[in-house]
């Protein structure tokens, strides 16, 4: 399975979600993108991934295109409303979440945890969790 995480920027939400699946996922992966990319990840989110051991220092924000689509399963956008990307032919789930940009450290650390139990979920649900990779990330 190929899961995309898309927001508007690709400088916070996504890029944490497709990070924690692609630690977590046993045999399938994500990428990251959005519409109007920003130059670079927030400062504040690679703080917050530094703290439970992923390291974004060299993420870059990419552009969702036909490209990055082509074999996609599922596209999950982050609480972007009108603003979020739709791609036709895939199954999409929006998660409504909160943009760390300009956000505390505490806050962009309750945004990660929450996209991260929201991705155990949906990898739990696929039967793609590796409960190995969970037990060294927990915090």
């Amino acid at each position: 399975m190929k899961v995309i995480f898309a927001c508007v920027h690709n400088a916070g939400r996504s890029q944490m979600a497709a990070a924690f699946y692609n630690k977590f996922a046993s045999s399938s992966h994500a990428i990251s993108a959005g519409t109007e990319p920003a130059e670079r990840v927030h400062d504040c989110v690679v703080e917050a991934m530094n703290e439970v051991g992923i390291d974004l220092s060299s993420s870059k924000p990419q552009k969702l295109n036909e490209v990055l689509a082509r074999d996609a399963d599922l596209l999950i956008t982050m609480g972007c409303g009108d603003s979020c990307p739709v791609v036709p032919g895939l199954k999409r789930d929006d998660w409504a979440l909160a943009d760390p940009k300009g956000k505390s450290i505490s806050e962009v650390r309750l945004i990660r945890d929450d996209i991260r139990e929201r991705v155990v979920r949906l990898l739990q649900e696929s039967n793609d969790y590796s409960s190995a990779a969970a037990q060294r990330q927990k915090v």
